[in-house]
């Protein structure tokens, strides 16, 4: 057992997380490369790790802090709660970058114990909020060009993207969970994704 900002964490959970992460990070790559680079090679190796590694660190930031919401909004209401990736998901994850479009989703915050409607959708949101908030804060690197532009434009792109997905109101999707407890509070939520993915098609892509 670790623990990690009083947070705990089994070795297994932090593989999980370290493989999803992974994993996201390297179908975030080969989504946004350039089309076709793998059969051209017109991507050298030295700008695809440089992609590799700005993917890395946003998707990385996005992905953890948006599982870590659940884990502790769940453990607020007193579950067991901990990630499971399915590695499944996360090989369909890189395969979709590879095709050029993105299905993510690498696993999820399992938890346990009574709960209620509300706190269950409480424990679900959370995930997708912390996505747009992060999308918020990343959103004045744009003011800067070079570097710092460059992880604004993919801290706020992933973030939306991660949010949007998320509140699909389907399957295993925090959407759906959100929806069975409030329609207004899933409505709310996912309307915010949704015009800041299409504010970002229009004006930044």
């Amino acid at each position: 057992m670790y623990e990690i900002a009083s947070i705990r964490f089994r070795r297994r959970e932090l593989r999980d997380l370290a493989a999803a992460w992974l994993a996201l990070a390297l179908a975030f790559t080969f989504f946004l490369a350039p089309r076709g680079f793998i059969q051209s090679g017109n991507v050298s190796a030295a700008d695809f790790g440089e992609l590799f590694a700005m993917s890395f660190a946003t998707v990385g930031t996005a992905f953890l802090l948006h599982e870590l919401a659940h884990k502790v909004v769940a453990i607020r209401f007193g579950q067991v709660a901990a990630f499971r990736a399915d590695y499944g998901m996360l090989g369909i994850a890189i395969a979709s970058g590879l095709a050029g479009f993105l299905f993510a989703a690498p696993g999820a915050v399992y938890h346990r114990g009574r709960i209620t409607a509300r706190q269950n959708g409480l424990i679900a949101v959370a995930g997708p909020v912390t996505n747009l908030v992060l999308a918020v804060l990343f959103l004045p690197l744009f003011l800067f060009g070079g570097l710092l532009g460059e992880i604004g434009w993919w801290g706020v792109l992933v973030n939306v993207f991660l949010a949007a997905f998320n509140m699909l109101p389907f399957g295993p999707l925090d959407g759906k969970t959100v929806r069975q407890w409030s329609d207004a509070v899933f409505a709310a939520v996912f309307a915010v994704a949704v015009v800041a993915g299409v504010l970002l098609v229009v004006f930044v892509l």
